[in-house]
């Protein structure tokens, strides 16, 4: 809320990794988005991972189904979503070594910044860089929260504190990429819901350029998966 009307919304999962799994998936060609991906896998959800590059492979470290993608070589000091049999949820590469945090991983990604960390919220630069927004989380319960925005509200330090602030109990938040990339599907039980991005602001100085996507979907390199066990 804001001067006291709605002026964004943050669509929700609350997964138990003992119910369901995760996959870290890849498709360089560039023709999937969010209906192809549901089409494809028939997930309980689908969701936009983390960054990548102009050929649409993954910029960060990347395990997909026990692959290793993305850079050999890499400095990484926030997060990372982490999945196996025995474990699902964020680690933080402030702590650990990222080689460390993704081995005997099935499925991987690598990505910043670290919204929340052990609760304490991002302390990177009060950016105005407004866009829509995905993240993966992690509750004290140990259950993974999935959200994603549907409009352009919040800058990555306004989510880190909203975070904080919201009551889903949440110890850590990744940040996935943003913009018009930042979509999420759910189709479960009969139940269906589609977010897909629009927005992204970028202000320089007190001017602002307004970049919007209306053509209905944007592709998706890289998605983060979940299916029933």
């Amino acid at each position: 809320m804001a001067a006291g009307r709605v002026v964004d919304t943050i669509y929700l999962a609350r997964i138990d990794p003992k119910r369901y799994r995760f996959e870290a998936l890849n498709d360089p060609s560039g023709r999937r988005g969010l209906a192809e991906w549901m089409a494809k896998l028939h997930p309980a959800l689908v969701v936009n991972g983390s960054y990548y590059s102009h050929t649409a492979k993954p910029d960060t470290p990347f395990v997909s189904n026990g692959t290793p993608m993305g850079p050999a070589n890499y400095d990484a000091r926030s997060g990372a979503f982490v999945a196996s049999e025995a474990f699902a949820g964020i680690k933080d590469l402030s702590r650990e070594d990222w080689n460390a945090a993704i081995h005997g991983a099935d499925n991987a990604m690598v990505s910043y910044p670290l919204l929340l960390a052990n609760g304490i919220p991002y302390e990177g630069k009060a950016s105005e860089w407004l866009a829509n927004r995905s993240f993966v989380g992690q509750d004290e319960a140990g259950r993974i929260i999935i959200g994603t925005t549907t409009d352009a509200y919040f800058s990555l330090y306004r989510l880190a504190r909203f975070l904080r602030d919201a009551p889903l109990g949440l110890t850590y938040a990744l940040n996935l990429d943003g913009g018009p990339v930042a979509c999420q599907g759910v189709s479960l039980n009969g139940y269906e819901r589609r977010t897909i991005g629009q927005w992204e602001l970028q202000f320089n100085g007190q001017r602002g350029k307004l970049l919007r996507y209306p053509w209905g979907t944007f592709e998706m390199p890289i998605v983060l998966a979940v299916f029933p066990r």
